[in-house]
């Protein structure tokens, strides 16, 4: 797995292809839409064959917009992740919303994904509108899990979420098993334009493995803590550093707003804190493919959500041209 050298958080530099491309190469971007919890990260993970965001049951998990880079011999494909359009209660979660309306001005192409098993609710409507404002880009309906259903359930819910919004095609996928995922990247190869590759070919995302790190302690908090708990948490590597015995150390701060949140984060004699820690490192382990020590803290920093300078302090910065 490549990493960029600085961090990617999309901070205003344009986008320049890379030259030397054979003909008939394709490249482009591809936004990657949908209500809060319908599979866009376990769908990117899928395409890529590698983990580069987390997934949770819980909604909401995906904050900030991440780019998973497909390279083949006859095209590159840019995803770009967003997080669950949604009506958002704090500062947090407009910064959610508009991250993902963003990533729209920049598409070439948009995979709309819904979730198949059940009928569109209001999160869903949301995500029509937006999606109605922005015609350029060519546009697809994803219907994702259909694993879950049978064949009649899925004709019905895509007439249903055909009626909120016309698309270019329809496709039928589910990210878990793997099944239509041949026929998304074919319709891509359809749509997009040609051109040169704009990564390098070993590239998988623009984020460093020190955003990465974060993620996945937060991944491994979202499994073990229930409630409003989860999105009441954020967290921050302090440092990361690779010493000279091979090993990655790291040392992170777990935020929440409130101190029983704190309390119930560390758990009896540290139970909780424990189980995040062990399970984090792991996961991260497997990322970076070498030994981890990771120490963690948990820190109360009340209103977090609200408060736009700690949003800023923790990296929720608004996407560009804002």
């Amino acid at each position: 797995m490549s990493f960029p050298a600085e961090d990617g958080e999309c901070a205003g530099e344009p986008y320049v292809p890379r030259e030397g491309w054979p003909e008939g190469h394709r490249s482009g971007f591809v936004a990657v839409m949908g209500a809060p919890n319908v599979g866009k990260s376990t769908l990117l993970n899928a395409i890529l064959g590698q983990k580069i965001v987390i997934v949770s049951p819980k909604p909401q998990t995906t904050r900030h917009r991440v780019l998973g880079i497909l390279t083949r011999a006859d095209a590159q494909i840019v995803f770009m992740d967003t997080p669950g359009v949604h009506r958002p209660l704090h500062r947090l979660g407009e910064y959610m919303v508009e991250a993902a309306r963003q990533t729209l001005d920049e598409a070439d192409a948009v995979l709309w994904l819904v979730d198949a098993s059940r009928e569109p609710d209001s999160e869903d409507r949301l995500v029509a509108t937006a999606l109605a404002e922005h015609a350029g880009a060519a546009r697809a309906l994803v219907l994702n899990k259909t694993d879950l259903v049978g064949e009649a359930h899925i004709a019905e819910r895509q007439e249903e979420y055909l009626a909120l919004l016309p698309a270019v095609r329809v496709l039928r996928t589910s990210a878990l098993t793997g099944e239509g995922l041949d026929d998304v990247l074919a319709w891509l190869l359809e749509v997009l334009p040609q051109g040169p590759p704009y990564y390098p070919e070993d590239q998988v995302t623009d984020r460093e493995e020190r955003f990465l790190a974060a993620e996945l302690v937060r991944e491994q908090a979202l499994r073990h803590l229930r409630e409003e708990v989860p999105h009441a948490l954020a967290v921050s590597v302090d440092e990361y550093k690779e010493r000279d015995n091979g090993v990655v150390y790291i040392a992170a701060s777990l935020f929440v707003e409130k101190e029983s949140q704190k309390r119930i984060v560390i758990g009896a004699g540290g139970s909780v804190l424990k189980s995040i820690s062990t399970e984090a490192r792991q996961e991260i382990e497997r990322m970076v493919g070498a030994p981890v020590y990771l120490q963690l803290w948990v820190k109360v920093r009340a209103n977090w959500r609200r408060n736009p300078v700690y949003l800023r302090g923790l990296g929720y910065r608004l996407p560009r041209n804002r």
